[in-house]
C-alpha cells in the first residue's frame, strides 16, 4: 500500500475514532457521569478507576466530598481512553503528512497541523471540564471541539482523496450560485450544535417535556438573561445544573426556534440543490433531506419518550454528521470542476 493510501486510511479512521468519542462523550454527560472521576487523568488516582472494595474506600477517604458513585467513574474513563487513542492518532497523521516527500502532501502541513493544535487544545478543555466542575461555558466549548475535530478531520480526508465533482461545462454554473446558500446552511446548523451543546451542558433538555408546547404553553415564560449568561462563576458544582426554570426553559425554547430555523435552511438548500437536475446535486439533497428528518425525528422522540439516553445519544451522532455532510457539500461546491456528464 502507497503511503498516501495508508494516510487516507489512518484519517479514515480518525473521523471513526472521533464520532465513537462524541457519542461516548454525550452518554458521560447523560447519565450525568462527568464528574465520576473528579481528577484527571487519572480517575481518584487510578489509570483506570476504582473498583474492589479497598480501592473505593481509599478513594472515598482521599475525596470525601465526591466519593465514588456506582456507575459513574467506567463512562468517563472509557470516554477518556478513546479521546487518548484518538490523540495518538491524530499525532501519526501529523508525522505521516510533514514527513511525506509528495509536493501534494506538503500543501496539507498546514491543514495538519490545525488539527493537532484542534486536539491540543480540546485536551486541556477536556481536564478543564472536570478540575472546573462541569462550567457550562467549558462543557460547550468541549462538545464544539469534537464537532471542530471531526469536520476538520473530514475536510482533511476530502483534500486528501480530491476528487472533486466534475460536470458538464453545461451544468457547472447550476453550481456556483449554491455556494453562498451552502455556506449560510453550515452556518445555521453550526449554530444549532452551539445551542445544542449549551441546552446540554445546562441540563435544559428536560425543561420542555411536551410537544408541541413547552410547560403547556406555545409562548412559555422566558429569562434571556439567566438562560443564556455566559458569567456564570467558577468554583460551583455545577452536576445537574444551577439555573432556575424559567432559565432552563428559555435555552430549550430557543433549541426549538434554532431546529424550525435550520430546517427551513437545510430545505431550501435541498430543493435548490435538486433543481440542478444533476446527479450530484440530486444525491447530496436526497443525503440532506435524510440527515435533517433523521435529526428532527430524534428532537421529537428525546421529548415524547422523555429523553431516554439511546436516543440522546443519537441525536449527537447524527447532529455530527449533518455537519460533515455540510462540509463536505461546501469543499465540493468551491472545487467543482468541468469535465464530466453529470
Amino acid at each position: 500500500m502507497k503511503k498516501e493510501n495508508k494516510i487516507n486510511a489512518i484519517v479514515a479512521f480518525a473521523c471513526f475514532l472521533t464520532l465513537m468519542v462524541i457519542m461516548l462523550g454525550a452518554f458521560t454527560r447523560l447519565v450525568d457521569a462527568g464528574l465520576g472521576c473528579p481528577d484527571w487523568p487519572g480517575c481518584y488516582g487510578h489509570f483506570s478507576w476504582p473498583s474492589s472494595e479497598r480501592d473505593i474506600a481509599a478513594a472515598n477517604a482521599a475525596y470525601p466530598e465526591m466519593p465514588v458513585e456506582a456507575g459513574k467513574p467506567w463512562p468517563e474513563m472509557v470516554h477518556r481512553y478513546f479521546a487518548s487513542s484518538l490523540g495518538i492518532v491524530v499525532i501519526l497523521i501529523l508525522l505521516a503528512i510533514t514527513t511525506a516527500k509528495d509536493r501534494r502532501m506538503q500543501r496539507l502541513v498546514k491543514h495538519a497541523r490545525l488539527l493537532f493544535a484542534v486536539v491540543v487544545i480540546q485536551g486541556v478543555f477536556g481536564m478543564w471540564t472536570v478540575t472546573l466542575k462541569l462550567w457550562p461555558q467549558v462543557v460547550t466549548l468541549h462538545l464544539l471541539g469534537g464537532f471542530i475535530t471531526l469536520a476538520t478531520l473530514w475536510l482533511l480526508l476530502l483534500r486528501l482523496r480530491a476528487r472533486p465533482w466534475r460536470v458538464s461545462k453545461e451544468t457547472i454554473g447550476r453550481y456556483k450560485p449554491l455556494r453562498l446558500l451552502a455556506a449560510l446552511a453550515l452556518l445555521v446548523v453550526f449554530m444549532q450544535i452551539v445551542l445544542g451543546g449549551w441546552t446540554t451542558s445546562n441540563y435544559a433538555a428536560v425543561a420542555c417535556p411536551d410537544l408541541p408546547t413547552c410547560q403547556g404553553r406555545w409562548l412559555p415564560t422566558l429569562d434571556f438573561q439567566q438562560g443564556f449568561n455566559l458569567t456564570q462563576s467558577v468554583g460551583p458544582n455545577y452536576l445537574g445544573g444551577v439555573m432556575d426554570n424559567d432559565a432552563r426553559v428559555t435555552i430549550h425554547f430557543m433549541h426549538r426556534i434554532g431546529a424550525v430555523l435550520t430546517s427551513i435552511v437545510v430545505i431550501m438548500l435541498s430543493i435548490r440543490l435538486f433543481l440542478t437536475s444533476t446527479v450530484y446535486g440530486r444525491r447530496f439533497g436526497v443525503l440532506l433531506l435524510l440527515l435533517l428528518f433523521t435529526q428532527l425525528l430524534l428532537g421529537l422522540a428525546n421529548v415524547y419518550f422523555q429523553f431516554p439516553v439511546s436516543v440522546a445519544v443519537l441525536h449527537n451522532l447524527v447532529a455530527a454528521l449533518l455537519l460533515v455532510a455540510m462540509v463536505g457539500l461546501n469543499y465540493q461546491l468551491q472545487k467543482v470542476r468541468e469535465g464530466g456528464l453529470a
